[in-house]
């Protein structure tokens, strides 16, 4: 963020507002995102559809965020990103509201186009705020801040998992909707009320087209996209299937089993935030050496699911794997900042969410074939492949470019 005073205590409490309602925001649109996975069998029941119908109620969040992102971020490089925050929050109240709307009245496919709109406000609030979490600080502490913005998907998950229930119970399904989508208001007030009468630095100039073409033959970005799809694959194979893993192979009851996977994710908001932490102070900000760690411990810990056989060592490899598998995945946001141009940070950023919420989408998928046709062994076996040949990349991967962001332009 541009300010040309010096640093003072007034603008220090102003970055943490910005850093602040933009977690929040994310979180929310988060939590509105997961809603309606804790109470699938009351949707199905109150719609009239089946399990896969109901399914795509949230798969279909990822699919437009695959689709809308990188455009997203095209735009996002030529608007005024506190005004586009703005309308994003506002879509998603919108989307909220009309998404309980549409489940009250039983419209499965309003309800599906409600799920659309609320898509493509998170991808943007999601690339919005990576990128200017990261340019609100100085670079000594740039992944630590971005790794706690990106901690706030694993905080909206929980919220949405662990509360969506509750409201059913008291207000009936439909209303965990617009629930959730509300809270955006106190993340976006307090966005607009930190960046009031400030210029933000993600609003450079408009890239040329030749930025734009550059940015799609960067090799050093692809690297990163690459690593993004990778741990994004195994971080919702994972989330998807170690309930199923827990009961059909060590016999824990379904609600046991959704509790103990609730673990997985839940780490991701101490991993997340610590990925930052190891490369701005034990690797004196240097991105690649937490990359590859993170991708050496996963690939042990999902293979380890192959042999376990008892619930304790299982809590164990859930902490392990949950921990490791996200390590990564916040400090991406900042690396692959570092490596291209100024002007098209932001476009760079949503590519990296495109690709990897690629492989979000993807990997449920196949590992629920490669499941259903040769069993849980292959298919973490197979995992596991997919944490080596992130290792591999990321042994190969850039160094990145950490001045600040005025410095080169």
């Amino acid at each position: 963020m541009t300010d040309d005073s010096s640093p003072t205590g007034s603008s220090r409490r102003r970055t943490i507002g910005l850093v602040a309602g933009l977690f929040a925001l994310s979180a929310a649109a988060g939590a509105y995102e997961i809603a309606p996975a804790s109470v699938l069998p009351l949707v199905r029941e109150s719609l009239g559809v089946g399990p896969t119908a109901a399914g795509w109620l949230v798969s279909v969040m990822y699919l437009t965020a695959v689709v809308a992102s990188v455009p997203v971020g095209v735009a996002l490089d030529r608007v005024r990103v506190r005004r586009a925050v703005a309308v994003a929050a506002l879509a998603l109240l919108v989307a909220g509201a009309w998404g309980w709307f549409a489940a009250v009245t039983g419209a499965y496919w309003w309800l599906f186009a409600s799920r659309i709109l609320g898509g493509f406000s998170y991808v943007v609030v999601w690339n919005a705020g990576a990128n200017l979490v990261g340019q609100a600080v100085e670079p000594d502490v740039r992944a630590t801040a971005v790794g706690i913005f990106t901690a706030s998907a694993p905080v909206g998950f929980a919220l949405g998992q662990f509360g969506s229930p509750l409201v059913a119970e008291a207000f009936g399904w439909p209303a965990t909707l617009p629930v959730f989508a509300a809270i955006a208001v106190v993340g976006v007030g307090v966005f607009l009320l930190s960046t009031r009468g400030r210029s933000l630095a993600v609003e450079t100039d408009a890239p040329d087209r030749g930025q734009v073409r550059n940015l799609f033959a960067n090799r050093a970005a692809w690297t990163l996209y690459a690593l993004c799809f990778l741990a994004f694959s195994l971080y919702l194979f994972l989330n998807s299937w170690l309930p199923s893993f827990l009961t059909d192979r060590l016999g824990v009851s379904l609600a046991l089993g959704g509790l103990l996977t609730a673990l997985f994710p839940a780490v991701g908001v101490v991993s997340r935030t610590s990925g930052g932490v190891v490369s701005d102070r034990l690797f004196g900000g240097e991105r690649r050496p937490v990359v590859l760690l993170a991708f050496v411990a996963s690939a042990p810990a999902v293979v380890g699911f192959t042999v376990v056989s008892g619930v304790g060592a299982a809590i164990a490899l859930l902490v392990v794997s949950g921990f490791a598998v996200q390590l990564g995945i916040g400090l991406l946001y900042t690396y692959v900042a570092e490596v291209v141009a100024p002007a098209v940070r932001t476009t760079a950023i949503s590519m990296l969410t495109s690709v990897g919420l690629f492989g979000a989408f993807a990997a449920p998928i196949a590992g629920g074939a490669i499941i259903d046709r040769a069993g849980y062994r292959p298919a973490f076996l197979l995992a596991g492949v997919v944490a080596v040949a992130g290792v591999v990349l990321a042994w190969y991967a850039p160094e990145a470019d950490r001045r600040t962001p005025d410095a080169d332009r």
